[in-house]
């Protein structure tokens, strides 16, 4: 079987690097080519071994490249929706990096078009096939857990200057930025919310209007979630984690980037899992390695997404409210 030809357009993305490997070191893929317009970004991007030695385009010259089936839109957050839509218009498939953008309309507007043309619009958010969290939906599935009645997250980083200027360009601050990989969860194994509480600070000593330190709290009928996320925390990375308490038991993944076990607490013995606290080791994973597998059995029509269009739309509406930013633009 032919390999699926690939090409990404952008560079200023946290995640474009690291997607890019993932396509070229996947068997199933062939990256032809790679956009930048910005000359200061490019010149960033020469310099590192992902971008190697591919050719450099215009976004035209990509779209037209014969054989071109998808497209990985990896830009700065603002300039997302922009080439998302192009690309569509185009008839390439697209994985396209969070959050996604920011105006619901014309992300409402893309994920349409895709539907009529049978492309997928696949989504960037980097837990989606984490196996912690894989096992955690298997457990609710199963009813191991029980109901949900609490959840909560927290995802933290220590931005330096440069990446705070550039995070502050964005009103919804942390949680548009970061806290959006957590609520991708959240709207998955809970739905959409009834009441979304945004709390937001600008803490740290920076003369700049970054929100730096927010809290989000969301109503369901007989539950809340909460996700916590901040640009000021020392190793940040190492306490990012996620907690699900359900009527039968408890699941907590700590760090949730790379777990090595995750913590399950249960009231009587189910399946496999025996009462009580209990440690369950995870395998090693890669980021992003899952997304492009998955991604090339969509486009190859050997599968349906998991993750639907009506989901997507939900998280982005939710990551708006989170954020204290509209929804009507």
């Amino acid at each position: 079987m032919s390999k699926i030809r690939i090409g990404q357009i952008g560079t200023g993305h946290g995640h474009a690097a690291g997607k890019l490997e993932s396509y070229r070191n996947s068997p199933e893929f062939e990256v032809v080519g790679i956009v930048e317009p910005d000359p200061r970004l490019r010149q960033k991007a020469e310099a590192q071994a992902a971008f190697g030695d591919l050719p450099w385009m215009t976004v035209e010259q990509l779209l037209a490249l014969p054989g071109l089936q998808a497209v990985a839109v990896e830009t700065e957050p603002r300039h997302l929706l922009g080439h998302a839509e192009t690309c569509i218009e185009a008839g390439k498939h697209i994985h396209l990096d969070k959050p996604a953008g920011e105006s619901l309309v014309q992300f409402r507007r893309i994920l349409d078009a895709a539907a009529r043309k049978h492309l997928c619009v696949q989504m960037g958010y980097m837990f989606r096939y984490n196996p912690a969290v894989v096992l955690l939906k298997d457990l609710l599935k199963k009813g191991i857990l029980g109901e949900p009645f609490e959840m909560h997250c927290v995802i933290g980083k220590l931005l330096g200057n440069a990446a705070r200027q550039k995070h502050a360009e964005y009103p919804g601050g942390m949680m548009f930025e970061l806290g959006c990989h957590m609520i991708d969860i959240v709207v998955d194994l809970l739905g959409q919310p009834e009441t979304v509480t945004c709390h937001r600070q600008h803490v740290g000593p920076q003369a700049d209007t970054l929100q730096d330190n927010m809290l989000t709290v969301f109503t369901y009928p007989k539950a809340l979630a909460s996700v916590k996320s901040s640009g000021l925390e020392v190793d940040g990375f190492s306490r990012r984690h996620l907690v699900l308490c359900g009527s039968e038991g408890t699941l907590h993944i700590e760090p949730i980037d790379s777990p090595k076990i995750v913590r399950l607490t249960l009231a009587k013995e189910r399946s496999k899992y025996r009462q009580g606290y209990q440690e369950i080791p995870m395998e090693p994973y890669k980021r992003y390695v899952a997304d492009a597998d998955d991604f090339a059995k969509i486009i190859r029509a050997e599968k349906e997404p998991n993750w639907s269009i009506m989901h997507d739309l939900a998280v982005q509406e939710t990551v708006l409210r989170a954020s204290g930013c509209s929804t009507e633009v």
